[in-house]
């Protein structure tokens, strides 16, 4: 066993311990969330188990990898340019930042860096749900250089989620116009919708608009905005609830789809 390593990865919100050889070669894999071991090699299945057991908080199922739906298969076909999987939320907004950082003293705080925490806040939270059956995606690029902030992909339906930074303001919502405390409103739910829009033309299925208001103190709706759904960070885990639409095997298809950068590229 000398010379094992047990290397811990996070990938939407779920914890896997890898076992691997001095020279990075993978044996076998841990699954919190399944209880499962998964051996590439059984022949060095004790030696796996005793590299794991000081991570193992209960008893664990041991044997090979599952056998990947075609879903999987067409996702592991991806060459890795394509695949927006890996992508973290607000991933353009952190590749604008590290790129062009801004002057280190400034009036004002650099808005992009409002954004990014509003992305990545309701990204973390949207991550939080890929084991309830639901799967997002961040920084969705569009043609024309925009983007949809979130898609998020599971059996209540398909939403394009976009993440507004409102901490401690006061937010009205008058259709199209959202406005902030005394600023002038803004008709920032016409870019909603049609985030939801192109989404749907490039899946070929209905996709919802959300408007996600990050740390507002206070949101009023003197009428309910047409077809979107206005939330709170706190209330996202709301969409979860709903069901019935796809079935798994629905879910996974569609999110083959959504990852593949060239999906979107047509648009």
């Amino acid at each position: 066993m000398d010379g094992l390593r047990v290397i811990p990865t996070w990938r939407h919100g779920r914890e896997r311990l890898y076992v691997c050889l001095p020279d990075g070669r993978n044996l076998a894999w841990y699954d919190r969330e399944t209880a499962r071991v998964n051996l590439l090699g059984e022949d060095r299945e004790e030696e796996v188990l005793e590299a794991l057991g000081p991570f193992l908080t209960g008893p664990v199922s041991v044997g090979p990898p599952p056998v990947p739906t075609p879903a999987e298969l067409a996702r592991l076909s991806l060459h890795p340019d394509d695949d927006l999987a890996p992508n973290r939320p607000g991933e353009a907004l952190l590749i604008a930042l590290d790129r062009d950082p801004g002057p280190a003293r400034r009036l004002r705080p650099d808005p992009r860096r409002r954004a990014l925490t509003a992305e990545r806040t309701v990204g973390e939270a949207l991550d939080r749900m890929d084991g309830a059956g639901w799967h997002a995606l961040h920084s969705v690029p569009l043609p024309g250089g925009d983007r949809i902030h979130h898609l998020l992909i599971g059996p209540g339906g398909l939403y394009a989620v976009h993440a507004l930074y409102a901490r401690k303001q006061r937010v009205t919502v008058a259709d199209p116009r959202v406005g902030f405390g005394r600023h002038a409103p803004r008709p920032l739910l016409h870019r909603v919708r049609a985030d939801a829009d192109r989404a749907s033309f490039a899946l070929t299925a209905e996709v919802h608009p959300v408007l996600v208001l990050v740390g507002a103190s206070d949101v009023t709706l003197p009428a309910p905005p047409r077809e979107v759904r206005v939330l709170t960070d706190g209330e996202l885990e709301s969409l979860t609830r709903f069901g019935g639409v796809f079935k798994p095997a629905d879910v996974e298809a569609l999110h083959a789809l959504a990852r593949d950068r060239n999906t979107w590229s047509r648009l």
